[in-house]
C-alpha cells in the first residue's frame, strides 16, 4: 500500500469516527431536549415533522389543507399531540396496497412479540379518508393511554380506527366515524376503554372489542351499518349504556366468544333489519332497561353457550304512538335458543308479531316473571304469548294478547 493510500484511508477513519460523534452527540441532545412544538409548515413534509418530535414529546401542529399520502405516516414518539386546524387538516390515504394513513406505535413493536409500549399520544382535531383499495385509517400499536379527540375518519379500505395492544386506558371521543370498510372502531386487546360521544355511520360495524377488559362505551350515536352495530368477543367487565343504536342490517350488540360480566343498559335499539342483543357466548350478564323498537328477528336471544341472563326492565314495542296506528313495522320479543339459567322480568312487550317471549332447544332453569304483554301474535297464527318448555317458572304476568289498540 502507497502512502498516500494509507493516508486516504486514515482520513476516512477519521470522517467516519467525527460523523459517529456528531451523530451521538445529536441523539444524546435529542434524549435531553425539552418537549417543542412543531410547526409541520416549517417542514418539507408531514413526516419530517414527526420526526422533528424529540424523544421527550411535543405538540405538532398540522396547519389547514389536503395532504396526500402514498405512504403511512408513522409516529413514535411518547407524550406526544398531533393537532390539526379541524376538518380544514385532511390528510387523504392514496395507496391502493392496503396500508394505514397514520400509524402510531412503539418503537420496535413486533406484531408477534408485542413487547414494546410507548405512553401518551394524542391526536386530534383533523380528518382522515382513504379508499377502498388503502387500509386503515388510523393504527395504533403498543401505545398506552392513547387519546383520539374529535377526528373525522372515513371512506378508509380498512378499519376507521384500529387500537392494537392499546392495553392501558384507551380513549375515543368526539369522534365521527363513518363510510369505513371494515369497523369504524376496531379494539384489539385493550384495557379500560373509554369510547365516548362518537358517531358512527354506514360502516361494516361500528365497533368491535376482541379480546378485552372493562369496555364503557357510553353516549354514542351508531346508525345505517352494513352489518352489525357493536361486536364484544372474549371480554370481562363492560358496560354499553346510553347509546343510540338503530337500523343495522345485522345485530345491534353481539356478545360472543367467552364474554362475561357485561351490562347493556338504557340504550334505544331501533328498526334493526337482524335483531337487537344477541348473547352467543355470554355468562353473568344484563340486559336491562333497554327500549327495543320494530326490532324484527328477536329482541334479546340467548344462545345455548349462554347462561346466567338477567333480562329485565326492557320495552319491547313496535311503532304505536296512541290513538292511531302510525306505522305497523314487525316488533319482537325474547328467544332462548337452548339457553340456561335465564329471569325475564319487569318487560313491556307489546304490539309484537309473535310471542312475547319463546323457547327453543332444550333450555334449562327459565324464571319469567312480573311483565306486562299486550297486543300480541299481530303476525298471525295464533302465538301464545309465553312459549316455554317444561322446565320453565312462569308466574305474576300479565297477558292480554287480544287486546289490539282499540283506536285502530
Amino acid at each position: 500500500m502507497t502512502k498516500r493510500r494509507i493516508c486516504d484511508v486514515t482520513a476516512l477513519v477519521l470522517i467516519a469516527l467525527a460523523l459517529g460523534a456528531v451523530a451521538g452527540a445529536a441523539e444524546k441532545a435529542d434524549a435531553t431536549a425539552p418537549p417543542a412544538v412543531i410547526d409541520a409548515a416549517d417542514h418539507t413534509t408531514l413526516q419530517a415533522a414527526f420526526d422533528a418530535v424529540p424523544t421527550s414529546g411535543g405538540v405538532v401542529r398540522l396547519p389547514p389543507g389536503r395532504f396526500e399520502l402514498t405512504e403511512p405516516l408513522v409516529l413514535e414518539r411518547p407524550d406526544t399531540r398531533v393537532e390539526g386546524a379541524g376538518r380544514a387538516t385532511h390528510l387523504v390515504n392514496t395507496n391502493t396496497d392496503g396500508r394505514p394513513a397514520l400509524i402510531v406505535r412503539a418503537p420496535g413493536y413486533d406484531e408477534t412479540k408485542r413487547r414494546p409500549r410507548v405512553w401518551r399520544i394524542t391526536l386530534a382535531n383533523f380528518r382522515v379518508s382513504g379508499s377502498e383499495k388503502s387500509g386503515d385509517g388510523v393504527l395504533a400499536q403498543g401505545v398506552n393511554e392513547v387519546f383520539l379527540d374529535n377526528l373525522a375518519v372515513d371512506h378508509n379500505g380498512g378499519h376507521g380506527i384500529s387500537l392494537v395492544d392499546c392495553y392501558e386506558d384507551p380513549r375515543v371521543a368526539d369522534c365521527i366515524l363513518t363510510y369505513n370498510k371494515a369497523a369504524g372502531l376496531n379494539i384489539l386487546r385493550g384495557h379500560d376503554i373509554v369510547v365516548a360521544a362518537s358517531q358512527f355511520e354506514e360502516n361494516e360495524d361500528a365497533l368491535r372489542c376482541i379480546d378485552s377488559f372493562n369496555l364503557c362505551m357510553t353516549g354514542n350515536c351508531v346508525e345505517d351499518h352494513l352489518r352489525h352495530g357493536v361486536v364484544i368477543e372474549n371480554t370481562y367487565g363492560s358496560v354499553l349504556s346510553g347509546n343510540m343504536i338503530e337500523e343495522c342490517r345485522g345485530t345491534a350488540v353481539v356478545l360472543d366468544r367467552d364474554c362475561y360480566g357485561i351490562t347493556v343498559s338504557a340504550n334505544v335499539i331501533a328498526h334493526e333489519e337482524g335483531g337487537g342483543v344477541h348473547v352467543v357466548d355470554g355468562w353473568g350478564c344484563a340486559v336491562s332497561a333497554n327500549t327495543f323498537t320494530m326490532v324484527k328477528q328477536f329482541g334479546v336471544r340467548v344462545g345455548p353457550k349462554a347462561g346466567r341472563i338477567t333480562i329485565a326492565g326492557n320495552n319491547f314495542s313496535n311503532a304505536h304512538i296512541g290513538g292511531g296506528r302510525k306505522r305497523d313495522d314487525a316488533a319482537t320479543g325474547v328467544v332462548l335458543d337452548g339457553a340456561q339459567d335465564v329471569v325475564v322480568t319487569g318487560n313491556v312487550f307489546s304490539g309484537l308479531a309473535e310471542s312475547a317471549v319463546r323457547e327453543i332447544g332444550a333450555c334449562k332453569r327459565t324464571l319469567v316473571e312480573g311483565n306486562a304483554m299486550v297486543d300480541l301474535s299481530r303476525a298471525g297464527g295464533g302465538h301464545p304469548a309465553l312459549d316455554l318448555g317444561p322446565d320453565a317458572v312462569e308466574q305474576g304476568n300479565l297477558v292480554a294478547p287480544e287486546a289490539r289498540d282499540e283506536a285502530e
